[in-house]
């Protein structure tokens, strides 16, 4: 499958560039496709915030990328068991790391969702 993913030019000051357009806040990639995403802390993150990844499923994602903010934290067990459920591989980092290795991963034709939650 040819991959047309948005590449993450820049991150901070709240935001990123994305594809040479500036998004302010939290950001959600899914089916090659940028969103706004409501998530603003690492505790505002639930399953309900990632449905659409869920919806993607696996035709589409084989694995979601979280940046959990200036630091890396573990996501909550319900969101990593509802990963799991769905039959995803999860991978969490800090935002700027997982912003670096999305490019990385999409330049290689990877299937992944990616949130990131602004900085």
């Amino acid at each position: 499958m040819a991959r047309d993913a948005p590449p993450i030019d820049a991150y901070g000051d709240g935001g990123f560039r994305v594809a040479g357009v500036r998004r302010e806040g939290s950001l959600l990639i899914v089916g090659d496709a940028a969103y706004d995403w409501p998530v603003r802390r690492r505790e505002d993150l639930d399953v309900g915030s990632l449905a659409a990844v869920f919806a993607a499923g696996r035709a589409q994602v084989e694995f979601l990328l979280l940046g959990m903010g200036a630091a890396n934290a573990l996501p909550t067990r319900e969101v990593r068991d509802a990963v799991l459920a769905a039959g995803l591989g999860l991978e969490f980092m800090d935002t700027p790391s997982a912003a670096r290795l999305y490019n990385v991963l999409t330049s290689e034709g990877r299937r992944l969702a990616c949130a990131l939650i602004a900085v």
